[in-house]
């Protein structure tokens, strides 16, 4: 008989929580926007990326969900439409991209850290190491404990961005400027560079989906929480840009000291503090929530014997599957000396080219099982599917041609993104040597 840990789920309030640190985890990772789109295009592309990226995928998210609210989420929907081949590309991108991502965060909390201790930024390694394998105990109690920390943690990031928007607000009460939106003057590469930070600041929707079986009415949960987080991130965002606008801050001061400087320029010394605080508790948040939706698809992937056995290899006490949470915390403790930019162009690349087969398979569904029930259903017909779908691919296609076009450094990065994708063939090859019996399933 299951534990009393094994039965609990997490409620639609913590939900709300994981997805928002899962997406966004507020806006510390966004100070680069101004610098590359200047004060007349940040908020026209923060406001219309999200429009044209995210919003087909959250319908798609939900819909696919609804339709199989299971554990390995997207996987599971790439593989049942697509077949087993197509399913295994979906988890080793996504697999790849989340350990590109999660090395991020290690790293952005000894930056906010090193506000108060200056001298951490000579401990980064051994302070990343600690968080990595802090957040990976955590992970392995369980969803409760991590949904828990997670609303904890997004009070303590929203509550100081606040206090900077009312500051703000309070000291140009009466004045307020908005510049008007144009993308005049923008280089192509750096309107790529721009894309990419937005999508990168935006981007997980389908990863929350991963641990549908442990979430109270799923289908329901999911469709609510989704829109109040979209909603959240969208306003803080925002908000926060406009602050940033208001305040005159140099643009490469704001993209080298991050928010903390813009709040010792808005508000005074203790503003900075608080900001950076809220910094540390984004990046905690943020990993916490990220491991805790790829822990799961490597699982689900040795159930069907596509990654070695003991991948899904379940504690004895809590049911989690912390075999994959260690060798996951593994691979990022090799990761974190990596750039924030390098690290950006890699995450987003790899993203998108799994994101694409969550938008092949719904149309697939769409027309091999027309009548499969959906409790959510996108209002369109196939067709209009299509056109919409083209969309992210669109914005997608632009950021990865703006990188190419960029510096040395994002064009290698681009590069090995390229790579990286390709490497899903050799993997599938590899895999087919040693399990023929799957040469009959690939497609």
């Amino acid at each position: 008989m299951p534990s009393a840990a094994a039965l609990k789920k997490i409620r639609p309030i913590q939900l709300i929580a994981v997805i928002f640190f899962t997406v966004s985890g507020g806006p510390y990772g966004l100070e680069p926007l101004l610098s590359y789109a200047g004060d007349h295009g940040a908020l026209l592309i923060l406001l219309l990326t999200p429009l044209l990226w995210d919003v087909p995928a959250i319908f798609t998210v939900l819909e696919l969900n609804s339709m199989m609210p299971i554990t390995g989420g997207y996987y599971k929907w790439v593989k049942y439409a697509l077949g087993i081949r197509w399913g295994f590309y979906e988890g080793w991108w996504t697999w790849l991209y989340t350990f590109v991502d999660l090395a991020i965060y290690p790293v952005l909390f000894v930056q906010y850290s090193s506000f108060f201790f200056p001298v951490l930024l000579q401990y980064q390694v051994p302070v990343c190491l600690l968080i990595i394998w802090a957040s990976a105990g955590l992970n392995i109690l369980g969803i409760v404990p991590v949904g828990k920390v997670s609303l904890f943690l997004s009070a303590a990031v929203l509550a100081p961005v606040l206090v900077l928007i009312v500051v703000a607000i309070h000291h140009h009460a009466g004045g307020l400027v908005v510049p008007a939106p144009s993308l005049k003057g923008i280089n192509f590469p750096s309107f790529g560079m721009a894309l990419y930070t937005v999508m990168w600041n935006c981007l997980g929707w389908d990863n929350i989906t991963t641990y549908a079986e442990e979430v109270e009415q799923p289908v329901r949960s999911y469709r609510i929480s989704m829109l109040i987080a979209f909603l959240l991130v969208m306003v803080v965002y925002v908000l926060i840009t406009w602050v940033a606008q208001q305040s005159g801050i140099n643009h490469d001061t704001l993209t080298n000291d991050g928010f903390p400087a813009l709040g010792v320029l808005v508000g005074g010394q203790w503003l900075g503090i608080v900001i950076a605080a809220g910094g540390m508790a984004s990046t905690l948040g943020i990993y916490a929530a990220v491991l805790l939706s790829v822990s799961r698809v490597p699982q689900v992937m040795s159930d069907d014997d596509l990654l070695p056995a003991g991948l899904n290899k379940l504690h004895s006490k809590f049911k989690t599957p912390y075999i994959s949470i260690i060798i996951c915390s593994i691979v990022v403790s090799f990761m974190i000396l990596w750039t924030f930019a390098d690290l950006l162009i890699i995450d987003v690349t790899v993203y998108g080219a799994g994101l694409s087969l969550e938008y092949i398979s719904l149309i697939k569904l769409r027309i091999k099982e027309p009548h499969k029930q959906r409790p959510f259903r996108i209002p369109l017909s196939i067709t209009g599917l299509c056109l919409v779908m083209l969309l992210p691919f669109i914005v997608y296609s632009v950021a990865l041609g703006g990188a190419l076009s960029s510096t040395p450094e994002a064009l290698k990065a681009a590069g090995f993104a390229i790579a990286a994708l390709l490497s899903a063939e050799l993997a599938w090859r590899i895999i087919l040597l040693t399990r023929p019996h799957l040469k009959s399933k690939q497609y």
